[in-house]
């Protein structure tokens, strides 16, 4: 059972897939690696896998059986500049009348499998003003579908379990809150849960009609 509207206190976003429709701009990143590693662009599969895993889950499931090939993958990701990748981000419809809603009665956190540019994508677009708290792998031990994530958002703003929703695309997001013990709102379908929002400006409405 989600919480209702006046409980709710924080509300966690997930950034691929719930702020901004960014597959293109996942997929052109992880295929700049993969040439760079003299590897074949990713297929179908590995497009799905690298939407919504952190970079070092997708090269550790690529890349499982050659210890010299992940690291050398991962050594490529991150010293890549991720800059021209941004323009492929496109943020999903009223994204800032969405959260300029939300943001006049509940405290906001962003918490993404992404690492560096989790802080990027906040910075770039101007979203910082909104959020208390934005949280990627680089902050935590493990990515998710680990609790770990939500965890700190609910430690660093000083909210409960109870007054807390998580608000994500995939079925790991789903996992994550399950594992942190707070009630999730799925986006899309690929969340894999019963009564999904279609995207994110639907997210108030929802929230009132829980009260």
């Amino acid at each position: 059972m989600q919480p209702t509207e006046s409980e709710i206190e924080l509300v966690i976003l997930d950034c691929d897939g719930v702020l901004f429709d960014s597959r293109p701009a996942n997929v052109a990143f992880h295929n700049a690696v993969m040439k760079e590693l003299g590897q074949a662009p990713l297929d179908t599969a590995g497009e799905d896998l690298g939407h919504y895993m952190a970079a070092g889950q997708l090269y550790d499931h690529l890349f499982g059986t050659s210890t010299e090939l992940r690291l050398e993958a991962k050594r490529v990701a991150r010293a890549m500049d991720y800059g021209p990748f941004y323009e492929f981000m496109k943020p999903v419809p009223a994204l800032i009348e969405t959260l300029e809603t939300l943001v006049l009665s509940h405290k906001l956190a962003m918490a993404s499998n992404r690492s560096r540019t989790a802080h990027g994508v906040a910075e770039r677009f101007d979203l910082q003003r909104y959020f208390s708290l934005v949280v990627g792998t680089r902050e935590v031990e493990r990515p998710k579908p680990a609790p770990d994530m939500l965890e700190l958002c609910m430690q660093k703003v000083g909210v409960s379990k109870q007054a807390t929703v998580f608000v994500g695309d995939a079925i790991t997001d789903r996992d994550a809150a399950d594992a942190a013990g707070i009630d999730f709102i799925g986006v899309g379908p690929a969340a894999s849960v019963a009564d999904p929002i279609s995207e994110l400006r639907e997210l108030p409405a929802r929230l009132a009609a829980d009260r």
